[in-house]
């Protein structure tokens, strides 16, 4: 069974979804660790909750993304992890830990790769009036959020949309397609699997 590494710097909904399908048998993985930027993150009281241990830092106490990236290694080391699950984390993946998992981190983004790339997916779609946005879950790369595509699912914007109502439909996807796309990478091996939008 695999170990994976869970990073989330907020309030942890497809890391609690993920939590989910382990504990009913869904998922084939073991959560050794849940890894967070955000002393405060909700994330962090869902590992708790769930008996995972957390590494919780502050990259500002950090000379460089290097050494707390290799903070980071450590810990992993720690636990064997095997791969490497973004779950909302909000930084940029460096070079320490790319090398040490290549074609082993996986992200999930709010939108339809590539458009609306980086913070606040929801807002920018709402804000350029997209007629569709949706789900993507991609390898990572050193960009932000550029790495290659292994599938993605979409969502009909209504003519009254708001924030809180594509979140929803967004979070409905997620919660199903992470696990379903987590289980595949998990027993298939580092596959790429670039995939058409998957029509909702």
């Amino acid at each position: 069974m695999k170990k994976i590494a869970v990073f989330a710097s907020g309030n942890g909904s497809n890391f609690q979804a993920i939590i989910d399908v382990v504990t009913s048998g869904e998922l084939a993985a073991e959560i050794s660790v849940l890894i967070c930027d955000k002393p405060g993150a909700y994330a962090v009281e869902r590992a708790n909750e769930a008996g995972i241990p957390s590494f919780v830092f502050q990259a500002k106490v950090y000379p460089s993304k290097e050494e707390y990236e290799e903070a980071i290694l450590k810990e992993l080391n720690k636990y064997d992890v095997d791969f490497i699950v973004l779950a909302g984390y909000m930084r940029l993946i460096g070079t320490t830990l790319l090398s040490a998992y290549q074609g082993r981190i996986v992200n999930i983004h709010p939108s339809l790769l590539p458009a609306f790339p980086g913070k606040d997916a929801i807002g920018q779609a709402l804000a350029a009036k997209a007629k569709w946005s949706g789900v993507t879950i991609h390898y990572v790369d050193e960009g932000m959020d550029t790495g290659p595509i292994i599938i993605q699912e979409r969502v009909k914007l209504e003519d009254n949309e708001t924030r809180e109502t594509l979140q929803k439909k967004i979070q409905q996807i997620e919660h199903k397609l992470y696990p379903e796309v987590l289980q595949m990478l998990l027993t298939q091996g580092d596959v790429i699997y670039v995939t058409k939008a998957r029509a909702n």
